[in-house]
């Protein structure tokens, strides 16, 4: 998920310099959500692994 994000985020400023305004909001609105996605993921995983250890120490 974060290579999708690193992806469009990519497209989005290649697309802002060649002038295309749209395609690169448009890519920057994807890329900021998979990038809030993933890190809300890896937040998740994060306290689920601290549970896991609480109960097995």
């Amino acid at each position: 998920m974060l290579k999708w994000a690193l992806i469009f985020l990519v497209v989005s400023l290649v697309a802002g310099a060649l002038g295309f305004t749209g395609v690169a909001s448009g890519a920057k609105t994807i890329a900021k959500v998979l990038f809030g996605l993933f890190l809300l993921a890896f937040i998740l995983l994060i306290l689920l692994a601290w549970g896991a250890g609480e109960l097995i120490f």
